[in-house]
């Protein structure tokens, strides 16, 4: 029981938090409580809330319900603190200094969430839920603090506008409650359903309300009749219990109705029991009394006890032909697994362990929770680790045995190669078949409650793309994904390879000596392109083309396009690059004649714009004095002209009466959407601005690149639309280029 505090002249506010805290509270703990909630005063003093109140009323109410959870006065005051450093002038550091690392730890990680700000919602949900699995993988609490803030706010919903309690709602829906179920915070779990529900369908909320309200009187006297019933049988037969009959929640009532295709007046089952007796001895006789009294279901019967859910959940479900031939469900559990089922991983908080953070990496009911962080990178996009995240988070669950007997709990709807994959990797990637209940079956059938797998494996097998079809668990696609990745990457880089090889034949180049005597090296820092073995591999996938790659290599190496490759070793070659570079004058293709531009001593000199860095007014600029061809110019950062013999450059400068465009590179990277390039064209119309030249394309890995030359007024012009183009959904990079491959 809570327990009273002493005090007096105290807040209300406070005195509920302080006299819901666990039995056996200590003064130092009160007082921490205490310290947290004058803080948080203090801090929003002055605040407002949509509702009118005021603002302190939210962190209190978040704190209430981490009290009637039972957690511990860490949580409770982080609570209290949750929003004070995003909302007000506090610091992480202020709280560690006036709370200690254990509260400091948690509003940290509260505040973590709810900062993160992303381009799409959708990213921005598969981010924030991220970073709470990441968090909850040191402390359990923060994610719990979080959904205790969630309950208030959706309790507090009215005040926003409809469409934010729509998407308010169906996050809450789609995330939060399933998390909740995770956690075995049941009460948690089905507030939000209900209050979710309340904004995503509010006609059918109140069409199933009041027609509970018409019905609830009848209701409530069979739910007094069944109850006396049930403790009479108890009483008989000398069991020591208690019983409990409720109406079903309105969500309850209606995914029953959507599920099963019935309208209000076909539902005969929402009502609901709870036995708790002493032990499990007991719930199983139990079981059998009630099953002798009314007659059971078929199908309908569930045992969490000897295969409990993987929040740690032990019941025993059946449903059963009433008194007057309605349906009643019947739940029968023993006083700790009760515990459990109501407070989740607050139970060790309540009875086990107290005042400290609560690790995730013994504790077995935290499985899902391990394998969820051990794939932390493995998905990169937001829309794959949702797909992954609804998958083994929010799935109901399945349980099977192995040949010996071990339990092992799969999502609904998974088949032998997800057991395969979840027994180990390398079990997977050999799998050949499976055996459920000792009979042949394929790997695409679903698995079912109590059945027994065995897989079949063979070592020449491996994943094919087909596979990615059959699983249902993100652990067995992140292994077959990465797996295929590593298999298509090597047959990208040989294939690249060979392109190179054979076009470079061609062109008189021998491209093993050219890798062996290290121009391939410098060849992937010029084009950026990583290393070796990933130019080959951009080259198998067409992501570069390989004439021009070896027009760049042959630039580099100093030759010419007609020389005999043959007729130079590795030595010749390297002295001939050398006397190249000192003598060959790097001729850039021309642009059309710019005016504008002012060269010390050259008033009429012809001037040309350089194009390995396409120079625009704003830019830093030199000049090169070219044999024949005027003076060049290049930006003062051009790597071009590092290698340009001092004495030829000259200084120049933008005259500030440039009255044309200028042409300039950027280069774009993107998710493959439709829609983007109107996006882009629409930005570029809007800037006045025209396309000389572009190039996109896609890449397996669901992006796209585009390469474009446009003209603009000059370098404000410029990165004005680099901007514009940055802010467009599904943008991810925009660069201006500073040299073109050729």
């Amino acid at each position: 029981m809570p327990t009273s505090d002493s005090d007096n002249g105290l807040p209300q506010q406070l005195q509920n938090i302080l006299n819901k805290l666990s039995v056996g509270s200590t003064e130092e703990e009160k007082n921490l409580v205490r310290k947290a909630y004058a803080y948080a005063a203090a801090a929003h003093a002055g605040q407002m809330r949509l509702s009118g109140e005021p603002y302190l009323s939210h962190p209190v109410a978040v704190a209430e319900i981490l009290a009637e959870l039972g957690f511990d006065v860490h949580a409770i005051s982080a609570g209290l603190l949750h929003d004070t450093v995003e909302d007000t002038g506090a610091t992480i550091d202020d709280i560690d200094e006036e709370f200690g690392e254990q509260v400091a730890d948690i509003v940290d990680g509260v505040t973590k969430i709810s900062r993160l700000i992303f381009d799409s919602k959708e990213e921005q949900q598969a981010e924030s839920i991220r970073k709470m699995i990441l968090a909850t993988s040191h402390d359990i609490r923060v994610p719990i603090v979080k959904l205790a803030d969630r309950v208030h706010n959706m309790r507090t919903l009215d005040f926003q506008k409809v469409h934010k309690q729509q998407r308010i709602a169906r996050e809450t829906m789609d995330i939060y409650v399933p998390l909740a179920n995770r956690l075995g915070l049941h009460r948690i779990k089905l507030e939000l359903e209900e209050l979710s529900f309340k904004y995503l369908e509010p006609d059918k909320y109140a069409q199933i309300k009041e027609w509970l309200t018409t019905n609830q009187v009848v209701e409530r006297q069979i739910i007094s009749k069944i109850i006396s019933h049930i403790e009479k049988i108890l009483k008989d037969n000398d069991i020591s219990g208690t019983v409990f009959g409720r109406i079903k929640h309105i969500y309850s009532i209606y995914r029953k109705m959507t599920e099963q295709h019935l309208t209000l007046d076909d539902m005969h089952d929402i009502l609901a029991f709870r036995a708790i007796v002493r032990d499990v001895r007991d719930c199983y006789a139990v079981l059998g009394l009630v099953h002798a009294e009314w007659k059971p279901v078929p199908g309908r019967f569930k045992d969490y006890i000897s295969m409990p859910k993987a929040n740690g959940y032990q019941s025993l479900h059946t449903t059963v032909i009433g008194l007057e031939g309605e349906r009643i469900e019947i739940q029968i559990r023993t006083e700790e697994m009760h515990r459990m089922a109501e407070h989740g991983v607050a139970s060790h908080w309540l009875y086990k362990e107290r005042n400290h953070a609560v690790n995730i990496k013994d504790a077995p009911q935290f499985e899902w929770l391990r394998e969820i962080v051990s794939r932390q990178g493995d998905e990169a996009d937001s829309k794959e680790f949702m797909r992954s995240l609804r998958m083994d988070l929010f799935s109901d669950e399945v349980y099977v045995f192995t040949p010996k007997g071990a339990v092992k709990e799969l999502p609904e709807g998974a088949t032998p190669l997800d057991f395969a994959f979840l027994i180990h990797s390398e079990v997977g990637f050999h799998c050949t078949g499976a055996k459920i209940n000792g009979k042949l079956e394929p790997l695409s059938t679903p698995l079912k409650n109590g059945d027994t797998v065995e897989v079949l494996t063979d070592k020449n097998r491996h994943p094919s793309r087909d596979w990615l079809k059959i699983v249902k668990t993100a652990k067995a696609r992140n292994r077959i994904q990465q797996y295929l990745r590593t298999e298509e990457r090597a047959i990208s880089v040989g294939l690249g390879r060979e392109i190179l090889e054979k076009e470079g034949r061609k062109m008189g180049i021998n491209i093993q000596r050219a890798e062996k005597d290290g121009w391939l090296v410098q060849l992937t820092n010029v084009l950026a392109a990583g290393s070796v073995d990933e130019l080959f591999s951009s080259l198998g996938y067409a992501r570069l083309q390989a004439k021009p790659v070896l027009r760049r290599l042959q630039k580099l190496m100093g030759l010419d396009e007609n020389h005999s490759e043959d007729s130079i070793d590795g030595v010749a070659l390297h002295r001939k690059n050398i006397k190249a570079k000192k003598e060959k004058e790097k001729d850039p293709e021309e642009k059309k004649p710019s005016s504008g531009i002012l060269v010390r001593g050259m008033d009429d000199m012809l001037i040309r714009i350089a194009r390995c860095c396409n120079p625009v007014p704003g830019d830093q600029i030199v000049g090169f004095i070219s044999r024949g061809r005027g003076v060049i110019i290049h930006t003062a950062s051009c790597p071009t002209i590092q290698t340009m013999e001092p004495e030829r450059m000259i200084s120049a400068q933008w005259a500030g009466q440039e009255n044309h465009p200028f042409p300039v590179g950027i280069h774009m990277l993107m998710k493959n959407e439709k829609g983007m390039l109107a996006s882009i064209a629409i930005i570029l119309r809007d800037e006045d601005v025209n396309i000389e030249r572009c190039m996109i394309q896609a890449m397996v890995d669901g992006r796209s690149e585009a390469d474009m030359q446009i003209m603009v007024r000059d370098l404000v012009h410029l990165y004005q639309i680099i901007d514009r183009l940055r802010h467009i959904p599904n943008v991810i990079e925009v660069v201006r280029k500073t040299a073109e491959a050729e």
